[in-house]
């Protein structure tokens, strides 16, 4: 954290080392992308991963958002422009935000220019991408909407304060759930604490669950050491198989 001098920041341990978070969901057709952080670019080039094939939005803050500049070399892989799913109220801050995107008069730029865009709006309807059936689950983030998304076996619910009643039956039957957990139990407007996760991961009962979105005040083998076993804090690379 800028500015923090604290045991955390201050920390050799790389688990301790914590970018925004964005997940890579890699499929037998292509990789697709939830969120784009301001620290994309280094993330992705981290980790190897060379071409991005789709972009999901949980919703439209700048920690979640603004890196999407970044990916405008993929359209050239990808041979036309780069697909991006939101809701209506993402679109629109995405347009607003980067609006020479969308300018007529630079449409005419060659991919890599800047960013070749497709967006593909969605709701609460499930739909397809890359041949994967993806379930938003409409979440609340203090004042904000936000959607987690669940694919096969698997749910990514970062930035919720609250699962509204309707959202519980589709986590219902998870291998492995992925939650907010900003600080230890200090309640937040607009993020879970710990406690709050791990109340919603002993009522979804999940095989594994991973706690993500933390901030500087917890350290990771602390927090390991007084979590269930089946209950892990995320990490930066962090990576399973489903």
């Amino acid at each position: 954290m800028l500015g923090c001098d604290c045991a955390v920041c201050r920390s050799p341990n790389p688990r301790n080392n914590r970018y925004r978070c964005s997940v890579l969901v890699g499929t037998p057709r292509g990789n697709i992308l939830i969120d784009t952080t301001p620290e994309i670019r280094l993330q992705l080039l981290r980790e190897n991963v060379r071409l991005v094939h789709s972009v999901l939005y949980t919703h439209y803050h700048v920690d979640h958002l603004f890196g999407l500049d970044d990916l405008r070399l993929f359209p050239i892989a990808l041979g036309g422009s780069l697909p991006i799913y939101c809701t209506d109220e993402t679109e629109a801050i995405i347009r607003q935000a980067f609006a020479y995107a969308f300018d007529p008069g630079t449409l005419d730029l060659p991919a890599g220019a800047l960013p070749k865009l497709e967006i593909r709006r969605i709701a609460t309807d499930p739909f397809e991408v890359l041949g994967e059936r993806v379930t938003p689950i409409p979440l609340l983030h203090g004042r904000f909407n936000c959607l987690g998304f669940r694919i096969g076996d698997v749910a990514y619910c970062t930035d919720v304060s609250l699962i509204p009643e309707s959202s519980w039956p589709l986590l219902e039957g998870l291998k492995v759930f992925v939650v907010d957990a900003l600080r230890p139990t200090k309640p937040h407007p607009s993020h879970f604490s710990v406690d709050e996760a791990l109340q919603a991961i002993e009522r979804v009962r999940p095989e594994r669950a991973y706690l993500t979105h933390m901030s500087h005040t917890m350290d990771y083998d602390l927090l390991v050491q007084s979590l269930p076993p089946h209950v892990a804090p995320a990490y930066d690379g962090l990576s399973f198989t489903f």
